[in-house]
Formats: structure tokens, sequence, C-alpha cells
């Protein structure tokens, strides 16, 4: 079984403001779990939405950048 984060520990993890998690949960955009009034996220869905979201670097070769202006 996966363990339940708070909205607490999900922005610790996340590095952000509690903000952040309640309005992913408001927008659906991650999983969680209505435990009578308290709100927890699983461990795993945390994690599947950082694997969602990186952002991989690009490799570009020296010579095929400009100078900006």
């Amino acid at each position: 079984m996966d363990r339940l984060l708070s909205v607490q520990e999900v922005a610790e993890a996340l590095g952000t403001g509690v903000r952040f998690p309640r309005r992913l949960i408001e927008e659906r955009r991650i999983t969680f779990v209505k435990v009578g009034r308290y709100v927890r996220i699983p461990e795993s869905a945390v994690s599947a939405y950082i694997a969602e979201h990186t952002v991989q670097p690009v490799s570009v070769r020296p010579g095929l950048l400009r100078r900006a202006a």
C-alpha cells in the first residue's frame, strides 16, 4: 500500500506553497483520496506528477545557436 501524504507534505516535496497542491486537487490534475474531511495524496501520484512534468534538456551543437540582436 502506498503512503498517503498530507497537502503540506506534498507542498514540501514539490518545493511549493500549500496553494499549489490544493489547486492541483481542485482542478483534478493529481490523484487524491478523501479520508473523512481530510484530503490525502498517494506518494506514487506525486512521483507520477513529477515524472510527467519533467522536461529533458535539449542537446544542441555549439555552432547552431545564434546571438541575440
